[in-house]
């Protein structure tokens, strides 16, 4: 039976290998041959300092073409090595790291000396804002997920959560005219479903998978119904909220570069900031989170040491669901201050790629949720100049880069191992 495993388990390996070094190839030769050729002589301008910045850092000028080839090339030879050598795993993911990075900096270069740029220098500092601000509700809903799934159960509902957090934040905010009501009900919402599931998964045994869909679709159709009934007709008292403004830290906020992507933003981002440490710390350096990893991975004798089993799940989903519930409000009252029907736009999904993606922990989850956000902004970038890109094409991206993740990147992971399994007290 070994010997048959082995024999299997090589030509898969030798075929992932091989799929892997002809995508590296391909993406280094629409380097070459597509942003390389399709370059305009001349400069690429990356600018590090936002205007009227009290510390400017000097621009960097890059000869677009060159650069371009340079790129593609080193792309062909990291595949070509990857299917003549073989590497270790830090090895694979750094390649995979340097050959997507590659591409991105030659769409950029391409991007840059085209005419349709007119001479608009890329920021740096814009698109990593961007980035972060497009991953505030990845990030949340992502962290939800972890917690769900690290205590048992599976929670597809993310979106849901994202969905009702954001009604509730818009209605509350505008009809109270408070936006930390709005923030707070936004939350409690995200709770409400986090407790839904809980009960349904938890008590009366329901699929799990199943549920989360139908949460979902719940969800849904009960805020387009409001949306129609309620915010179309009077829009003024239940939609128009005032949103969140930027909060600069003091003497962080001034240093160069780093100072206006990390230490200058609305409020949201400082909550996400402090819900990455308490997940991470929570669930690998506390007794709290060594119980929750133990129901997770084997509930039956978590139970036998005295460990409410479907205590810690009925709290973690709740939990879980307010996280998520504050990633919906930043949706409505951190960026546009009104509600528009499904607005969260798959995002929940995108979120539990993002868990996945990092391999259940929160540390994980939040680096491919900057991936998905990265995706976003890039292309609100290349919208904004024009570039000969179809919209339809670039507001695909953050999906495209999803399916891609998951599908292409991620390889073989293991979920905690009663990760969807109810549990019942024998």
């Amino acid at each position: 039976m070994t010997a048959i495993v082995a024999a299997v388990r090589a030509p898969i390996v030798a075929n992932r290998r091989l799929i892997a070094a002809v995508t590296f190839v391909a993406f280094g030769l629409i380097d070459i041959l597509i942003f390389g050729l399709f370059s305009h002589k001349g400069d690429a301008t990356f600018a590090f300092s936002l205007f009227g910045a009290k510390v400017t850092v000097p621009s960097l000028h890059v000869p677009a073409r060159p650069v371009t080839y340079a790129l593609g090339i080193a792309s062909v030879l990291i595949g070509v090595a990857r299917a003549t050598v073989t590497e270790s795993k830090l090895l694979k993911r750094l390649s995979i790291a340097a050959v997507l990075l590659f591409f991105v900096l030659a769409m950029l270069l391409w991007s840059d000396t085209g005419s349709w740029a007119d001479g608009i220098p890329i920021n740096v500092i814009t698109l990593m804002q961007g980035t972060l601000a497009a991953s505030i509700p990845l990030i949340l809903g992502a962290l939800a997920g972890c917690m769900g799934e690290r205590s048992g159960v599976i929670n597809i509902a993310i979106e849901g959560q994202l969905l009702l957090g954001a009604f509730t934040a818009a209605v509350v905010a505008s009809a109270v005219g408070v936006l930390w009501l709005g923030l707070l009900s936004g939350s409690l919402a995200g709770g409400l479903i986090g407790a839904m599931l809980a009960l349904f998964a938890i008590r009366f045994l329901v699929d799990q998978i199943i549920l989360g869909v139908v949460i979902n679709l719940l969800i849904s159709g009960l805020t387009g119904y409001l949306y129609d009934r309620l915010l179309v007709p009077d829009a003024n008292t239940y939609n128009n909220a005032s949103t969140f403004s930027t909060v600069k830290i003091p003497v962080l906020g001034d240093i160069p570069v780093i100072g206006p992507i990390f230490f200058d933003s609305t409020i949201f981002l400082y909550i996400t900031y402090a819900a990455i440490i308490l997940v991470q710390v929570g669930l690998f350096s506390t007794r709290w989170g060594l119980r929750v990893r133990a129901v997770g991975e084997h509930p039956s004798a978590a139970d036998t040491v005295g460990i409410n089993v479907l205590g810690i799940r009925y709290r973690n989903l709740i939990l879980g669901g307010m996280l998520a519930g504050i990633g919906g409000a930043y949706l409505t009252i951190g960026s546009v201050g009104t509600f528009s029907k499904d607005m969260s736009s798959g995002l929940g999904y995108i979120a539990l790629a993002a868990m996945i993606f990092g391999r259940w922990t929160p540390l994980g989850a939040t680096l491919a949720a900057l991936l998905f956000g990265f995706t976003t902004a890039l292309g609100s970038f290349l919208g904004s100049i024009t570039v000969p890109i179809s919209p339809f094409i670039l507001g695909m991206a953050p999906y495209v880069a999803t399916i891609i993740a998951v599908a292409g990147l991620v390889g073989r992971v293991r979920a905690p191992a009663a990760d969807g399994k109810p549990y019942l007290r024998e």
